[in-house]
């Protein structure tokens, strides 16, 4: 599971100290900030205890609420960039933990936020891969739909080699073949490297195509 970085200095105290009385005293200092209004400053101490949750704890459950309360708090203030760090952290964790819907959710809701920005909209288009992934882990026609949806939403999402690598796996998972499958992820990766997270869900997807799981479990 990928994790985000280390806590910066806002909790620097954390050093010589075990978590959960970091994760009492950062509570405490988060409900005074909201009584006093303070959400932003509230916002990142969220963002702080995710993290101990995420890194120290491995309790990804309370580490996503964290992250939730955080965006909400970002969203209140205006800071719309902040939260979707916050909001994308969400994402990720609800398709790994297979709450999908929810992942796509956030992931279109933020594709949508970004693509009419100039210093945001490349970006759009990995929301939409991301999407159209967790969409295809459900079912394959579901897939489709959202496909097409994102290509009439953000028409440069079609040329990208995002748009290009789900249609070759769309063709190749209803042909119920896996080489082909496994063929056009390696291509894709030869030169955009794949992170865990998208190794998961491609992985996910492809043994569908093997048919319960059967097959070597890998994308080489």
């Amino acid at each position: 599971m990928h994790f985000v970085r280390q806590p910066s200095s806002i909790c620097s105290f954390r050093a010589n100290m075990i978590p959960l009385p970091a994760l009492w005293m950062l509570g405490m200092l988060t409900k005074r900030q909201t009584l006093k209004g303070r959400f932003t400053i509230a916002a990142k101490h969220h963002i702080t205890i995710a993290e101990i949750y995420e890194t120290e704890l491995v309790d990804i459950e309370k580490a996503i609420a964290h992250y939730e309360q955080s965006a909400d708090y970002y969203k209140g203030e205006e800071s719309n960039s902040s939260a979707n760090k916050c909001l994308l952290k969400v994402a990720a964790y609800a398709a790994q933990l297979e709450q999908y819907q929810k992942a796509i959710e956030i992931y279109e809701q933020v594709g949508t936020n970004t693509m009419d920005n100039p210093l945001l909209k490349y970006s759009a288009k990995d929301y939409f891969f991301k999407a159209a992934l967790c969409h295809f882990i459900v079912d394959e026609l579901n897939a489709k739909l959202a496909l097409e949806k994102y290509e009439e939403m953000f028409p440069a999402f079609t040329d990208s080699r995002e748009c290009k690598l789900l249609k070759k796996l769309l063709e190749a998972h209803e042909e119920q073949n896996s080489e082909a499958y496994t063929e056009a992820v390696k291509e894709f990766d030869s030169i955009s490297r794949l992170d865990q997270w998208l190794t998961t869900m491609l992985l996910r997807i492809k043994k569908s195509i093997q048919g319960d799981g059967e097959g070597d479990g890998d994308l080489k």
